[in-house]
């Protein structure tokens, strides 16, 4: 269910506070970041409401349910998801609809990864308050932001190679193959998502011929290379 005017957007507890206006969701689990994010974007753009949702799943469900955004601001660093999978899940829902990344993770292949798995931009969370009102401005008059001149241009390899693959994956399949990471069997996985089993073993079979993995812990390992503790170096 989406309501755009003062209303308040709920999914699993998470509650968002909303003013009037095009609409914002702020995913993030840190509670002094998440209150000043809503207080500077508050403060920055009176006209636009806010929503926010402390979990990915929580995220997921708000768009599931119905809820249309006209900007997501994403935290990579949420109790339930590592790495980029949580992204190329939320755009693999929301489509269009820009999302930038807000991290305390800014190092270059972390910038890359997120870039390449469809964020129109990334803004490092040590970032001054009038740098993120900027990107988000920027953003919401469908301006492009700039990249920084000093970082090097994205690297093709195999995180990219991973990454583009896992993009080709349905919102169901993006689910059931982090579902498949957490070491669930299809019977597990067709009990949580209410479906049937021969259902969960066709969407298994498509996840693994779209990622080009030859079993589950191989598909299993390709995922867990997209996640920032393997991403970065040592």
């Amino acid at each position: 269910m989406s309501q755009r005017s003062g209303q308040i957007l709920e999914s699993n507890g998470e509650v968002g506070a909303a003013n009037n206006g095009p609409l914002i969701l702020l995913v993030d689990d840190h509670p002094l970041f998440l209150d000043a994010m809503q207080m500077t974007i508050a403060d920055a753009f009176p006209d636009h409401s806010i929503s926010v949702a402390h979990r990915l799943s929580a995220a997921l469900d708000l768009i599931a349910k119905g809820a249309r955004f006209d900007l997501l601001v994403l935290d990579l660093n949420l109790p339930d998801v590592k790495g980029v999978d949580g992204l190329i899940r939320v755009k693999s829902m929301v489509g269009e609809t820009p999302v930038i990344v807000v991290s305390s993770l800014s190092d270059q292949p972390v910038v890359d990864a997120v870039k390449a798995a469809g964020a129109i931009g990334f803004v490092p969370k040590h970032s001054s308050r009038e740098q993120i009102v900027a990107a988000i401005g920027t953003v919401l008059s469908k301006g492009v932001l700039e990249t920084d001149p000093n970082h090097a241009p994205p690297a093709s390899g195999d995180v990219d190679s991973v990454i583009a693959r896992m993009k080709t994956l349905t919102p169901q399949q993006g689910t059931i193959l982090h579902m498949i990471c957490m070491g669930k069997m299809n019977k597990q996985i067709a009990f949580e998502l209410d479906i049937a089993e021969t259902t969960v073993k066709a969407h298994v079979t498509a996840i693994l011929r779209k990622m080009h993995a030859h079993s589950r812990t191989h598909a299993v390992s390709l995922a867990q290379s997209v996640r920032f503790d393997t991403i970065l170096p040592e």
